[in-house]
C-alpha cells in the first residue's frame, strides 16, 4: 500500500505542478503545492522499499539432551525471526 500511495502522491503532483494553470489569487500556489506532493511521494515511495526490501533474518537452533530421569532423548528446536521466536 505505501508504494501505491507514494506513486499516487507524486503523480498527482505532478498533476498541480505541470499541468494545471489557474490563479487563485495570491491564496495558494498550485505549483508549490504540487511540488511538495512530489517530494512527499518520492519519500513515502523509498521508505516503502526499504522496509520491503530489508534483509530477515531467521535463525534456528536444535538442542538434544538425554532426560537424566528416564533416560529418554529430549530435542527441542527454536526458531526466530528477527529477534521473535515463531516455533
Amino acid at each position: 500500500m505505501g508504494i501505491g500511495s507514494g506513486i499516487a502522491l507524486f503523480v498527482i503532483g505532478a498533476i498541480l505542478a505541470f499541468a494545471v494553470n489557474l490563479d487563485l489569487g495570491g491564496v495558494a500556489d498550485l505549483t508549490l503545492i504540487g511540488y511538495i506532493l512530489m517530494v512527499a511521494g518520492a519519500v513515502v515511495f523509498v521508505l516503502s522499499l526499504v522496509f520491503l526490501l530489508r534483509r530477515r533474518s531467521v535463525e534456528s537452533t536444535t538442542r538434544t539432551a538425554v532426560d537424566p530421569a528416564n533416560g529418554a532423548q529430549v530435542t527441542t528446536r527454536r526458531t526466530r525471526d528477527n529477534g521473535d521466536t515463531v516455533v
